[in-house]
């Protein structure tokens, strides 16, 4: 699996000086193309990632910005969200190969404080020492992507998602 190294200390000069990112895609900002949006309801979105540790990484996040995964969500806005991340996941299952599918909720009140849940899609063949916490450590690497890359993955993932259940 190819990968690329990040400059981290950058990302994070450039995540704490800025706008809240996830706002900016939520807002339609033509500066945030890369991550090419999935799906949307009322309440949420599901968007490709920019560098994408995995590919096949979707972020998604409530539409409203909200930084406590729990104390800031009613149970239905909750289930509603995680009912998304498992649509979301299941298509993205059906195009990225993958050996395990993982789901978590990363971000602190420091850097990317909007919750979000991670769909990052482990591909086979990655050996474990390489798994898990590795592959996912923010500033770690991330697997080459262009924009033409992420437009194709999204309309594959699209698709999936247009398919009946």
């Amino acid at each position: 699996m190819t990968r690329i190294p990040l400059d981290n200390d950058n990302d994070t000069r450039q995540v704490g000086s800025s706008a809240c990112f996830i706002c900016e895609i939520v807002s339609g900002d033509a500066a945030r193309e890369m991550e090419q949006v999935l799906a949307e309801d009322d309440e949420n979105i599901a968007f490709l990632t920019r560098s994408p540790a995995l590919t096949g990484t979707v972020l998604v996040a409530p539409k409203h910005h909200h930084e406590h995964v729990v104390r800031d969500l009613c149970e239905s806005a909750y289930l509603n969200l995680m009912s998304l991340v498992y649509r979301v996941a299941q298509a993205v299952e059906t195009v990225v190969p993958t050996e395990r599918m993982y789901l978590l909720s990363l971000g602190s009140q420091q850097q990317d404080p909007h919750i979000h849940w991670q769909i990052a899609p482990l591909p086979p063949g990655v050996p474990y020492s390489d798994q898990q916490h590795h592959i996912l450590s923010p500033g770690n690497s991330a697997v080459p992507w262009t924009y033409e890359r992420a437009v194709e993955l999204a309309d594959q993932i699209r698709a999936a998602l247009a398919r009946p259940q």
